[in-house]
């Protein structure tokens, strides 16, 4: 893919916030065009292969787990939208009530709290000298993406696909350590072949022996609020990757089977499955 051979540039969070807070809606795409001229423009030179990435997908298809291999293997910070909430809502912060009624309910977040959320992140990694990043969960909506595409230039956004039946397994068997933080899923997919869609088998990632003691499960990985989620995610993803699509942006990868599988066959689709890095991150 020629994008995947692009220097990326970095540009500032702070003016994600201004614009967010400063611009109307119906001057978005003007606004955008102006501040993304006026941006500086920064080259990386650190280690590693500087990308700016989207990862779209339903909740629960995995995102997370392949967007944070590839942060290992190309050197860029993973930024995860639903981690940003998550800890919001441990912070006992000013949003934390509304946003523990919102994600119990399996409604989406407002932009205005997520693009807040976001910028704090991108600003702290600025601190940090990261340059690039791997953006996950975000933008969840066609106003996000213009947002997003107004202050800084995405090279390519992967859309994750999973059979819906996987998907809701999958969310439903999600466990997380209580002591480590570490994320698990006790869940054994095996569907059968059917109407020409061969067999998916996906095997449980289970915890190391001290932490099986102190799993728990998220408050809303219920079967009624998982299938809402979906519900509501598929309404909006269309236009998002619709979006993409009319951009040239867009790659859409179906899993295959679990992460041993998927894995190889998605650093293939990337052109990566001849980095000299491969196995550590495979590992």
């Amino acid at each position: 893919m020629a994008v995947l051979n692009r220097l990326i540039i970095c540009r500032s969070a702070a003016s994600l916030r201004n614009f967010c807070t400063k611009s109307a809606e119906a001057d978005l795409r003007r606004a955008s065009s102006a501040l993304s001229s006026a941006l500086p423009v920064q080259n990386s030179k650190g280690k590693g292969r500087s990308v700016q990435w989207v990862f779209l997908g339903c909740p629960g298809v995995g995102k997370g787990t392949y967007a944070a291999r590839l942060s290992s293997l190309l050197g860029v910070p993973h930024i995860a939208t639903g981690d940003l909430v998550r800890q919001e809502l441990s912070s006992r912060g000013p949003f934390s009530s509304k946003l523990a009624d919102i994600v119990n309910q399996g409604k989406l977040i407002s932009d205005e709290i997520i693009i807040d959320l976001l910028s704090k992140r991108l600003e702290d990694a600025q601190a940090k000298g990261e340059t690039g990043f791997i953006l996950d969960g975000f933008p969840r909506t066609v106003r996000q993406a213009e947002i997003l595409e107004g202050v800084t230039d995405i090279d390519l956004v992967i859309n994750l696909k999973l059979r819906e039946e996987a998907l809701i397994a999958k969310c439903l068997g999600r466990r997380i350590c209580s002591e480590c933080g570490g994320n698990y899923n006790v869940a054994c997919i095996d569907i059968k072949s059917e109407d020409g869609r061969p067999r998916m088998y996906m095997p449980p990632l289970l915890p190391p022996p001290h932490c099986e003691s102190k799993l728990i499960t998220r408050t809303d990985d219920t079967e009624e609020v998982v299938k809402e989620r979906l519900r509501v995610y598929n309404e909006m993803s269309r236009p998002v990757e619709e979006f993409y699509r009319s951009r040239g942006k867009l790659l859409e990868f179906d899993l295959p089977g679990g992460i041993p599988e998927s894995w190889q066959k998605l650093l293939h689709a990337l052109n990566l499955d001849d980095h000299d890095d491969k196995r550590t991150a495979a590992a």
